[in-house]
């Protein structure tokens, strides 16, 4: 099947290429409407990673030889390409973790651990559909999800008893897991505006046994007015372009990009934290994140919170154990605020998706 690409094979030849210190900047010698191209990598003659540049919307492309320094730059373009292994969590509020391994062995899976967490495990990309066939998904018992949307709850580390306010839950992934990290003890209110998601929502948290959670179909950026400074704790997974997710097997993974969508969700962000930091407690702490290179959905907003809100915040170091660098403080040739180094940005590989990640604490009443 044909997809549509961003630039035309004999315009990739006329790429330029510009050294900068770290950086390499790639620019096309000229844009034309995106054509249709045969699937897989097009040009034999170019490196592998121009071969991924080619077949990135060409503005994407442009832009991420701008955010990521020159030798991280092949292996995350080798990561749009991968078939990734599928990840999921197994889910303590339903089942044992030996239980569950040796149901699923025994059904003929060979999961492998992930270092970092002992309720997380990774099967080959082809085994997914059993997966999704064994008594331990239908029952609830498993959850399938994202090793870098599993980093969120891990950096916010809820708390049994705590207050915690899920501002973007839907489909109820974290939600789940925040559930299961306070052994169902607390309260979870988790949001989320769009109708048939937030039934999706209702739905996995019934299946996954969450029985502290109260679900709201409203628009986040209301709530913080709403309960002012509730909140122990909050997660903000923000809406945004996905463009960490873009898979070059999946044409419509990157149908819906633009520059001016990520100008479009990046307004949305801004006013989603500051209401998420209005109904947060004075000492509380909050995560926020996105599945996005786009440094206007990650340090820009960072910067303008901070600048909007002073003293009241401040952004804490975060230590991951993925791979990782720290966020920009310098985008477009605009300074930011230094403190947005503290965010990190995980750099996707073949088993974890790309993910921005940056953990606050909130010092003083915004009221």
């Amino acid at each position: 099947m044909a997809k549509k690409f961003g630039a035309a094979p004999n315009k990739v030849r006329a790429y330029l290429f510009h050294n900068r210190p770290g950086l390499i900047t790639i620019r096309p010698a000229h844009r034309q409407a995106a054509p249709t191209w045969p699937s897989g990598f097009l040009f034999p003659d170019l490196p592998k990673p121009l071969m991924t540049l080619a077949s990135l919307p060409a503005a994407f492309a442009d832009r991420l030889t701008r955010i990521l320094p020159a030798h991280q730059l092949p292996g995350v373009l080798a990561s749009f390409a991968a078939v990734k292994d599928v990840a999921f969590r197994i889910n303590t509020l339903k089942a044992d973790p030996d239980r569950v391994l040796t149901a699923l062995r025994a059904a003929g899976l060979a999961p492998r651990p992930v270092s970092w967490s002992p309720l997380a495990w990774v099967l080959p990309a082809a085994d997914k559909r059993a997966l999704t066939e064994t008594p331990a998904f239908y029952a609830g018992e498993i959850y399938i999800q994202n090793l870098a949307s599993q980093l969120a709850p891990w950096v916010l580390d809820p708390q049994p008893g705590e207050m915690v306010l899920d501002l973007a839950a839907a489909p109820g992934g974290k939600t789940c897991q925040m559930a299961a990290m306070m052994a169902n003890q607390g309260q979870i209110s988790a949001v989320e505006p769009v109708r048939d998601r937030y039934f999706r929502l209702k739905n996995n948290l019934e299946q996954q046994g969450v029985s502290i959670a109260r679900t709201y179909q409203k628009d986040g950026r209301a709530v913080g007015a709403l309960v002012p400074e509730r909140f122990d704790r909050v997660l903000l997974d923000a809406p945004c372009s996905s463009e960490a997710r873009f898979d070059l097997n999946d044409a419509s993974s990157m149908a819906h990009w633009s520059p001016a969508k990520v100008r479009e969700v990046a307004h949305k962000q801004k006013r989603l934290l500051l209401s998420a930091i209005h109904a947060l407690k004075p000492g509380g702490v909050l995560v926020y994140s996105t599945c996005s290179f786009a440094p206007e959905e990650n340090e820009c907003i960072l910067h303008a919170t901070l600048r909007s809100l002073g003293d009241a915040v401040q952004l804490e170091a975060v230590s991951l154990p993925v791979a990782h660098q720290p966020g920009l403080t310098e985008w477009d040739g605009k300074a930011l605020n230094p403190a947005v180094a503290h965010s990190v940005r995980v750099l996707p590989d073949a088993l974890i998706d790309g993910f921005f990640l940056a953990r606050l604490v909130k010092l003083q009443s915004t009221r």
